[in-house]
């Protein structure tokens, strides 16, 4: 029996409910176990400062949804089968962040954003276009995107409350995974944005922050 070729609403349709079904909470799995210290420090946190790490890891949590459907809208546009999966790969990669982010806000008493489908929805057209600009241009999309979270995560890291050693834990993984993803999409041939460009996805990663740090 003859599998039926997926068009891409289906690839469309298979990327939302995969990732909202992430969202929701619903049946998600990591490949790697959570880098968090097996002590749970959360009583020893006071309540600001469990407020203050639950908000930063709301931050964090939501830009993992908004990785999840840039890589995703990028996988969609590109018409090679290499990039695509690359893109598809790098994706699931980055679901062992977004389970860690999800379980250490459930451990802190903190919901995830409310605005995250609108993240999620917006990621999704920035990472599409990107793709349509050419492979190399959406290389050089997810490199410039990938440098910016690491500058993201110091800052955190920063303001994290000192006694957090389990968010702290989480974060310094992730910088180093999406290092390592930054890496390989500019090795792969990824081209060097324009300044504009930079200081426009400068602009939106602040708006995403402020909006998920409070919603």
């Amino acid at each position: 029996m003859n599998s039926r070729r997926l068009t891409p609403l289906d690839t469309l349709i298979a990327g939302f409910d995969t990732t909202l079904r992430q969202i929701a909470g619903a049946g998600q799995s990591s490949s790697r176990p959570t880098p968090a210290p097996e002590q749970d420090e959360a009583a020893t946190l006071t309540r600001s400062e469990a407020v203050l790490s639950g908000r930063l890891m709301r931050v964090n949590h939501a830009g993992e949804v908004a990785a999840q459907a840039l890589y995703r809208g990028q996988a969609m546009a590109t018409r090679d089968e290499r990039v695509r999966d690359a893109m598809h790969e790098a994706a699931e990669e980055e679901t062992d962040h977004l389970v860690w982010c999800k379980e250490r806000l459930d451990e802190l008493g903190a919901q995830p954003s409310v605005l995250n489908p609108f993240w999620y929805a917006g990621s999704f057209a920035l990472g599409f276009l990107a793709g349509k600009a050419g492979d190399d241009w959406s290389l050089g999309f997810v490199g410039e995107t990938e440098r910016q979270v690491e500058q993201h995560i110091d800052s955190h890291l920063a303001r994290l409350p000192q006694s957090d050693h389990r968010s702290r834990a989480i974060l310094e993984v992730m910088k180093e995974d999406e290092a390592r993803h930054g890496e390989k999409a500019m090795a792969a041939g990824g081209r060097q944005l324009p300044p504009l460009v930079q200081s426009v996805m400068t602009l939106t990663s602040k708006v995403m922050t402020k909006g998920a740090f409070w919603l």
